[in-house]
Order: structure tokens, then C-alpha cells, then sequence
């Protein structure tokens, strides 16, 4: 009786299509993922033995930095980040995603900047789309055309020298409000208060998608206050009392969870 032959099958394996799928993740995963923006300086929070954690959209973070010159002047930079329920229709302006709220919220400070008799800063569209994928931002908004002609290196170089008298949001009231003080004065503002009263502005008041203004007027989860451990607090207390004074005075200061030799 013949033997018979098993047919010999190779031991190679074709890797084509995982290849494809791979790279198909791997473009998936580029596109969608939100990598974690720059900030102008590294800030270590002070411990605290408190575990609620801050939101990760819908949230104004402000960063509050010195330079080594003047520790009593505080630098101030705006992150802000919109709803990041895919869920949600994206041209509902109650949740806004981070690129179309910061596209209004910009609009809302050029128009309350003009309004207190600021001068037109030339901001142009393009001006516009740049500023919506940027994370971290603080300069003066009549230094933000130039800002933005710049490559990205050059630009983080600008916000990261806290030496330079354009770095930072100004907090100087040297600008008019439409409201009166009790002498019928015109009350006095700044630039800071000028983005804090845009980014509120920027998304109406709900409460079922928990937008920007509902967490800023009502929780306090709004506003995200962070600085370094060394930042004195009288020196993070001037950015509070901006805050106070244009009557947002609910916040959430950032800290690090106190471990047990703190």
C-alpha cells in the first residue's frame, strides 16, 4: 500500500491586512486624540487633601506665573476647553467643541476690547483659525496679530519668557466699561476681566449640558485657577480679586492630592 503524501503547507503567514488594520488605528487614533498642550511655564500645584478632581471639558483654566525679577506680579495665561460629548450635535453653541468655542470666545473679547475704546487690533480670519487650535494663550490682544505670524516654536518661546513685558494677559485697568461706578464715572477694566466676561459669554446658560456659563455661574467648575506651590498668595489673590470684581466668584483652585509625609 502506498504511503500517502501529506500536502505540505507553508509556515509563512501573510501580515497584510494586519498591517492595514494597524495603520488604520494608527490614523484613527492621530486624528481623534487631543495631546496635552504646552503650558508657558512648569507649575507644581500645592498639596491639598482634597480628591475632587477638575472637569476636562467646559472648563476656563487660568494659569497664574511669575518671573524670577518680580514674584508680585502675576502673569496670567487662558486655556480653554469646550464639550467633549461626541454625542452632541457640534453647531449646538451650547457644546461647542474646544476649536468653535474658541473661534466665539475671541470674537466676544475683540468686540468688548473695542467697545471699551481698545483700538481695532487688525485680527484677521486667519488670525482666527489659529487661535482655535491653540491650548494656552496670553499675550496682550494688540500684540495678537503679531503673535500668531509667528511659526509655533517662536510663539512658545514668546509665552514662555515671563520676562517679557508682552507675556501674559495684562491685568492694568486702563480701559472703560459702559457701566458706571457711584460717582458716574465710567468703572475702569482690564484685559483679563475683558476674556473672562467673553469666554462666559461664549455659550448660554444650561443646565442639562452643563455648558461653559452654567459651570461658571453656577458650580464653580467654570474656572480652574492653577499656579505654582511657591506663587505667594497675595500674588494669586490679585487674579482672584479680578475675578470678584466682575462677579465671578465661584472657581476651583487646581491642586496636588497631599501625600501621607506632607
Amino acid at each position: 500500500m502506498g504511503k500517502i503524501k501529506v500536502k505540505r503547507k507553508s509556515t509563512l503567514i501573510d501580515m497584510t491586512a494586519m498591517s492595514d488594520v494597524t495603520v488604520l488605528l494608527l490614523t484613527f487614533f492621530m486624528l481623534t486624540s487631543t495631546f496635552l498642550q504646552k503650558e508657558p511655564t512648569q507649575v507644581v500645584t500645592p498639596p491639598s487633601v482634597s480628591t475632587q478632581k477638575i472637569q476636562m471639558s467646559n472648563v476656563a483654566q487660568v494659569l497664574v506665573a511669575t518671573s524670577e525679577d518680580d514674584k508680585d506680579t502675576p502673569k496670567v495665561y487662558l486655556s480653554v476647553t469646550g464639550e467633549a460629548n461626541p454625542d452632541i450635535p457640534e453647531d449646538n453653541p451650547g457644546a461647542w467643541g474646544s476649536e468653535n468655542l474658541r473661534k466665539e470666545i475671541l470674537k466676544n473679547a475683540i468686540a468688548l476690547y473695542k467697545e471699551a475704546g481698545g483700538k481695532d487690533p487688525g485680527i484677521t480670519n486667519e488670525d482666527i483659525e489659529k487661535f482655535a487650535k491653540v491650548g494656552t494663550f496670553g499675550v496682550p490682544i494688540l500684540k495678537m496679530h503679531e503673535f500668531f505670524s509667528l511659526d509655533q516654536t517662536k510663539q512658545d518661546e514668546w509665552l514662555s519668557d515671563l520676562d517679557r513685558a508682552d507675556s501674559g494677559i495684562p491685568l492694568i485697568n486702563y480701559l472703560a466699561t459702559k457701566e458706571l461706578d457711584a460717582n458716574g464715572n465710567p468703572v475702569k477694566t482690564n484685559e483679563f476681566q475683558i476674556w473672562m466676561r467673553a469666554i462666559f459669554n461664549a455659550t448660554p446658560y444650561d443646565e442639562a449640558l452643563q455648558t461653559l456659563n452654567f459651570k461658571m455661574r453656577k458650580t464653580g467648575e467654570g474656572i480652574a485657577v492653577k499656579a505654582d506651590r511657591g506663587t505667594s498668595f497675595n500674588t494669586v489673590n490679585k487674579v482672584l480679586e479680578n475675578l470678584r470684581t466682575i462677579k465671578m466668584n465661584k472657581f476651583t483652585v487646581m491642586t496636588a492630592l497631599k501625600s501621607e509625609n506632607e
